[in-house]
């Protein structure tokens, strides 16, 4: 009696609840067909795309590091079990329900039915909808390490060409380990890199919106893909009339053909020059060269010109000061005396122009003393191995990993296990002390372990591994941080060669053939695939000579074109049709303004006449390039410094007591041009040439002598007239 009045509750109990989800969650005629007539679902394989399609597992929901609601799910789906587990057993068992799979949370909430701060993702006839269903009346499978893993994402096509307002539909296929593939077209996630340039919709079909070139991201499963979408400007040119100086333009050309653009003309030897002084010496010409330069009538004379100021003491100071902002040498992680052993070895590595490999592999196997030996320095800047693994990611194979450090990497395959791999090459190592008894400073002896060091141990211990290449510690004789300066810098190894042609071509060029630089992603793509890859094989072919690169770079006639400030089409010259106009580097600007003042730069602690591009480290103080963007060598990354005006920089450059005070130096240029005596048109083309870099136009002569006339005194004037230039954008930026 008792057990059948338990049943008859439990029936009666069941009834109600029945019926209260069908007032408040609709009839249960209103579900999909019957489960019976599809397929198994996985939990793995249909379930997490469906939810990642949904947005449920993105960082501004489920996904974010705290959740959301009180579900918090793995970033993009890389955790499966993990969001098994938060979906089926955390809440009180209350987001799913077997027996009346429409009662579930996680339909009733999509579907609009209850309160969701997500809003409403589908409909309830959606693919979405009906494959969350079935794996609930299915029983909930969970995942399974046996569960077939991803092995490749595949997309029909991965460039077009479109006319504006034309369209495409991309397919994409999913291979797994079982040999299955499938179509994922409606469970990918696609993103268009600029929306100005082309649309993608959620189904993957692309619309071009106006003329340029974009990429759109294919997402899926932790697997990523990128299509390239090009929108000629006009009709596609046939012939192209341009000569060809070297690879670099060859390629270039092809691609104004494809698009329908012309370039510009070339750059007059007014602009040349004073734009190849500061890109490889940064340092401005001196009048006298300029006049000299622009006199010479042979043919080959820029050519000429650019393997000179390759030689130039100047490019010593110049790139150890780049490649110091990129190392980050800096006393505050290694000290004074360090600081200028760290900076000695890399003046010399310019200076000799080691290939950088060599430099690479010096930095990544150094060992030794702190103060004696310079790539030592390196780990000791970063101590830590996930800060190593970041730097030497970002550094040397231009990948952001820091993403993977706590999730799988939402635009790359990269994960966790990738990332604490890198890192495990840096754990066999440990500082001692150097016997010196802290004369010099203490426990600053780099030396190699064949264990790891109980000071430096990871989150994740996971065999060393870098990007896909693992190696099995126990079967290394030896620093196993061979294996990996061995992999980075391997021929074969596209990461390295690829990170410093981007790196250089920027530096000459004004963008990267991948933007951000310091960015290389499968969902990056370089904006000229086939120029990319020439210039690696060059690369590699030439020794990795960062000198061989630069010369080529300069030499094309795509880098001698003429800047435009305004252009009407390829407004962000993807295209290189003209040269960029850009802000001379803080450093560049500090010198260039004592120099066309003539008077000797002065830092604390250091020799009258050093120079800003000649110091070793941002310690030395100075408003002036903090104010313009120096980098303060805090991160590895490119963006640290910056040369993007402002106002400060512009009230600076007008307000200044110390500007003033250069212009108006009693052994300044224009006090010196006084004393010369000589006539007004001598002294103005003399103040252009030191600051532009050219000559006056007769129009800016003849308003220069009335504006010099009527000052006070000629000095006064021709201080008026200094103090105007380097106010200018044409001294100011470089172009």
């Amino acid at each position: 009696m008792r057990q059948a009045t338990a049943l008859t509750t439990g029936i009666i109990t069941c009834g109600l609840l029945l019926t209260f989800s069908a007032i408040a969650f609709g009839s249960e005629k209103s579900a999909p067909d019957s489960p019976a007539s599809l397929e198994s679902i996985s939990f793995t394989r249909d379930v997490m795309p469906v939810l990642t399609k949904a947005g449920c597992n993105m960082g501004a929901c489920h996904g974010s590091f705290q959740g959301r609601g009180g579900l918090r799910l793995s970033l993009l789906g890389f955790d499966p079990a993990a969001d098994y587990e938060a979906l089926v057993k955390e809440g009180r068992h209350r987001r799913l329900f077997v027996a009346a799979p429409d009662r579930s949370l996680i339909l009733a909430k999509p579907l609009g039915r209850m309160p969701h701060g997500g809003g409403k993702r589908f409909e309830i006839d959606d693919p979405a909808h009906r494959v969350l269903r079935q794996w609930i009346e299915q029983g909930l499978a969970g995942p399974s390490p046996n569960d077939p893993q991803i092995t490749k994402l595949e997309v029909s096509e991965t460039e077009f060409v479109l006319k504006p307002g034309g369209t495409v539909g991309l397919s994409v296929q999913a291979h797994w380990t079982d040999e299955h593939a499938r179509d994922v077209t409606d469970w990918a996630q696609y993103e268009a890199q600029d929306e100005r340039v082309a649309y993608v919709s959620p189904t993957g079909e692309i619309r071009a919106v106006g003329p340029g070139r974009t990429s759109v991201t294919v997402r899926y499963s932790g697997y990523v893909a990128a299509v390239t979408i090009t929108i000629p400007y006009g009709e596609v040119a046939t012939d192209t009339p341009f000569l060809e100086n070297n690879l670099v333009d060859t390629f270039i050309t092809a691609e104004w053909k494809k698009v329908g653009l012309q370039p510009v003309a070339l750059a007059d030897d007014y602009e040349f020059v004073r734009r190849v002084y500061i890109d490889l010496i940064g340092t401005l010409p001196t009048p006298d060269e300029v006049t000299s330069f622009v006199a010479d009538s042979d043919a080959s004379k820029r050519s000429r010109l650019i393997d000179e100021l390759l030689e130039r003491p100047e490019y010593v100071d110049y790139w150890s000061y780049k490649w110091g902002d990129l190392l980050r040498v800096h006393r505050r992680y290694i000290g004074d005396k360090a600081l200028w052993t760290f900076r000695g070895w890399i003046r010399r590595a310019v200076r000799e122009d080691w290939p950088l490999d060599r430099m690479t592999r010096d930095l990544l196997t150094a060992r030794g003393n702190l103060y004696a030996d310079g790539p030592v320095a390196y780990f000791y800047t970063d101590q830590e191995p996930e800060q190593l693994a970041e730097t030497t990611a970002q550094v040397f194979l231009g990948v952001r990993l820091q993403c993977a450090r706590c999730h799988h990497h939402p635009y790359e395959i990269w994960s966790q296990e990738d990332y604490y791999g890198l890192a495990n090459f840096f754990t066999r190592f440990e500082a001692k002390d150097n016997g010196d008894g802290g004369r010099y400073g203490g426990a600053k002896l780099l030396r190699p372990i064949n264990r790891v060091s109980k000071d430096k141990r990871p989150k994740l211990q996971v065999t060393p591994s870098v990007f896909g290449h693992k190696v099995d510690p126990q079967q290394v004789e030896g620093d196993i941080r061979v294996e990996l300066a061995d992999w980075i810098t391997a021929p074969d190894n596209g990461y390295f060669a690829q990170n410093f042609v981007n790196r250089y071509w920027s530096y000459m060029m004004g963008r990267g053939l991948v933007d951000p630089v310091d960015d290389l992603r499968a969902t990056n793509p370089p904006s000229h695939p086939a120029l990319m890859d020439a210039l690696v094989k060059e690369f590699v072919e030439h020794g990795y000579d960062a000198k061989h690169l630069l010369r080529l770079i300069c030499n094309s006639r795509t880098y001698q074109l003429a800047s435009v400030v305004a252009p009407k089409q390829d407004t962000d010259n993807m295209f290189y049709s003209y040269h960029s106009v850009r802000r001379l580097p803080a450093a560049v600007l500090h010198d260039a303004v004592h120099q066309a003042a003539g008077v000797a730069a002065q830092f604390d602690g250091l020799a009258t006449g050093t120079r800003a591009i000649q110091l070793p480290d941002p310690a030395v103080r100075s408003h002036f390039l903090d104010t313009f963007g120096r980098s303060q060598r805090a991160s590895p990354c490119e963006c640290a410094s910056t040369d993007k005006p402002d106002l400060a920089q512009a009230l600076h450059l007008i307000n200044s007591e110390r500007i003033h005070q250069l212009v108006v130096h009693s052994n300044g240029r224009v006090a010196e041009l006084v004393k010369q005596k000589m006539s007004d048109e001598l002294v103005i083309e003399q103040l252009y040439l030191a600051t532009l870099s050219r000559p006056p136009s007769e129009k800016e002569m003849q308003q220069v002598k009335r504006f010099v006339q009527s000052a006070p005194s000629w000095q006064a004037g021709y201080e008026d007239l200094l103090w105007t230039l380097l106010n200018s954008s044409r001294f100011v930026f470089n172009h």
